[in-house]
């Protein structure tokens, strides 16, 4: 049994003329216990949304739909607002896409994290405050216990990076999902957060789901790969199978735009892939 499965699941907004925009159509998602599954496509294609669906955390005016949304054995669509809360940060848990963004500017990163905690652990406040050390080491921070007074202003995008990604795994989640987890982090901090998500996912045993359009990353770190291009799905397949022999003319369209592909003809664009626009409706 996988331990996410999501069958036909749609997302949409009603527009101010009262229309309905369907940002996701009818996508269907399994992850397996220590799988590393990408999903990949061009900025603008929901991956985020549908994972956000996933965690509960779209505004009231999203209107969520699923044949299935269950998690380990629990169906989702079913649990009431505090059983979702329960269960994020504690089983399931995302590191948001703009780690600066995220994290609360009026607060410490050690209050954050042991935030965290207090919500799910039954922990002390002496056992909070070692357990955030430890996180804070575990993800590669120096000083971690002075650094637990340090305002996210104070230190970088890749330190709070790693701090989101410490917030997202102190209570050992079964599945965690990272938004983008190295977006605007210079190459070298790159390779140091995604060594550091795969050896925290494979120390713990979690399901990773890795949100992305780097098809590089997902080289380099992914089991199985889904391609989601206007909220739809276009592809579901292994990596090695991925990059060798792609059926989907969008995943063509992706992996012909990659540097080292480029002729010295114009590169293909979306519209040369894409199906019609009828078929999107």
């Amino acid at each position: 049994m996988a331990l996410l499965e999501v069958r036909n699941l749609s997302v949409s907004f009603e527009t101010a003329s009262g229309d309905l925009f369907y940002a996701v159509r009818g996508i269907d998602i399994s992850v397996d216990v220590g799988e590393v599954l990408a999903i990949v496509g061009e900025s603008g294609s929901c991956k985020s949304v549908a994972m956000l669906a996933v965690m509960g955390l779209l505004p009231p005016v999203a209107i969520v739909k699923a044949d299935v949304m269950r998690f380990d054995g629990r169906d989702l669509l079913t649990l009431s607002p505090r059983q979702r809360r329960d269960l994020s940060g504690r089983e399931m848990a995302m590191i948001f896409q703009e780690p600066v963004a995220s994290l609360n500017p009026c607060f410490t990163v050690g209050f954050q994290i042991e935030e965290t905690l207090r919500k799910h652990t039954d922990l002390d406040a002496a056992a909070r405050h070692q357990r955030a050390i430890e996180l804070l080491q575990a993800v590669g921070i120096p000083e971690p216990e002075r650094r637990l007074g340090s305002f996210p202003h104070q230190m970088s995008g890749g330190q709070c990076q790693r701090v989101m990604i410490a917030i997202a795994t102190a209570c050992t989640p079964r599945l965690l999902i990272a938004d983008e987890p190295t977006t605007a982090l210079d190459v070298t901090v790159q390779k140091q957060v995604l060594d550091l998500l795969l050896r925290l996912q494979a120390e713990n045993g979690m399901a990773l789901v890795l949100i992305t359009h780097d098809m590089g990353v997902v080289a380099e770190t992914a089991d199985r790969v889904i391609v989601q291009y206007a909220g739809r799905k276009m592809e579901d397949t292994d990596v090695v199978s991925l990059f060798s022999a792609p059926e989907s003319p969008y995943t063509r369209a992706l992996l012909s735009a990659l540097p080292e592909n480029a002729g010295s003809g114009r590169l293909p664009t979306v519209s040369d892939f894409a199906p019609p626009a009828e078929a999107m409706k």
